[in-house]
């Protein structure tokens, strides 16, 4: 079992260290995530300054002109900050139990999956419920095609655009298209290319 050192189960999460995600204060952050998380996810596309109000409410902060349309599913929306003139299409799921750091410019494609959770391989620790989460960072000008998966850990570099359905389990350099699963850089993005 992992040691237990005073620290709340939130302050444990918050410094990427094993926790236990069944403790009344994290449900409380969780339980307001997912009541802003429906307020927004029925907000009509007629009411803009509304859907605006809840998502700069829910997440930790969003840049000037920056959009996402719901559905949109957290863990705790706190921890992700998002910069100026983003679009996140239908279906976004960024689970945020480590910070979510999306750039300028980003585009992300319909039902994109962000997964800062990991999960202990040793059996008993996981029987136990420990579970830990690394943060995920997306450069600025990025394009992530739709239902692409960015795993724990991750970071993309600036300009880089990741195809749909890929499966990004490593960092990806600024630059690249990168596809697959697990996405493996096929091409360097240059000045002369489209």
């Amino acid at each position: 079992m992992a040691d237990f050192d005073g620290r709340s189960m939130r302050e444990r999460m918050l410094a990427g260290d094993l926790y236990i995600a069944d403790d009344p204060e994290l449900a409380e952050h969780m339980l307001r995530a997912m009541d802003l998380m429906e307020a927004f996810n029925a907000t009509s596309a007629r009411d803009p300054q509304e859907r605006r109000r809840l998502l700069a409410e829910l997440l930790g902060a969003v840049g000037e002109g920056t959009e996402i349309r719901p559905p949109l599913r957290v863990d705790y929306g706190g921890n992700i900050r998002i910069g100026a003139r983003s679009f996140a299409n239908f279906g976004l799921v960024a689970l945020d139990v480590a910070p979510i750091t999306i750039g300028d410019d980003v585009q992300i494609g319909p039902y994109v999956q962000l997964m800062t959770p990991t999960h202990p391989v040793d059996p008993e620790l996981r029987r136990a419920k420990w579970e830990a989460a690394e943060p995920i960072t997306i450069g600025d000008n990025v394009w992530l095609g739709s239902g692409a998966i960015v795993l724990a850990g991750v970071t993309i570099g600036e300009n880089t655009v990741v195809g749909a359905g890929a499966v990004v389990t490593r960092d990806i350099p600024a630059n690249v298209v990168a596809v697959g699963n697990p996405a493996r850089v096929i091409r360097t993005i240059g000045s002369d290319t489209a």
